[in-house]
């Protein structure tokens, strides 16, 4: 199944950073960043998350809540988070079950070698719990500023 602008978002309960747990649900009558990322502390994820960290006042200003999700555990999300001063919710999907609803565990090559991992993926979802954006193969410079601004126009 591919997720379409207009559709429900597919509810989530994950556990995160800090020993918590995050349901998609309970953020209902807010804006939500939902963005997937290959790898805690790697270049290309660690840009991104500082980029949504450098940004999170603004996303505050409009009453949008970020979270990143990685098949990363729990405790790598504290480290990172820690490492960072990440401001912003991390959920663990190791068993990918979320990363599969969403679409973003996906056939990716590398040196002419193939492997499974996690497409880099954006889902702005508006407060009734709907698709409103997606943001496919994303690209890190500029990401995060084209999310605040569809989050904005909501």
């Amino acid at each position: 199944m591919t997720l379409e602008v207009g559709q429900p978002a597919p509810d989530f309960t994950l556990p995160t950073d800090g020993g918590g747990t995050l349901s998609l649900k309970d953020l209902r009558g807010r804006k939500v960043v939902l963005y997937f990322y290959p790898k805690d502390d790697t270049s290309g994820c660690t840009a991104q998350a500082c980029a949504f960290r450098d940004a999170k006042a603004d996303f505050d200003a409009i009453d949008a809540v970020i979270v990143g999700i990685s098949k990363d555990s729990v405790r790598r999300h504290d480290n990172f988070k820690r490492k960072y001063e990440l401001p912003f919710t991390l959920g663990s999907d190791e068993e990918g079950e979320v990363c599969a609803a969403y679409g973003t565990w996906v056939e990716k090559s590398m040196y002419g070698r193939k492997y499974m991992g996690i497409e880099r993926s954006t889902f702005l979802i508006d407060e009734e719990g709907i698709l409103r954006q997606i943001w496919r193969k994303v690209k890190v410079p500029g990401h995060v500023e084209a999310v605040l601004a569809a989050a904005q126009a909501l």
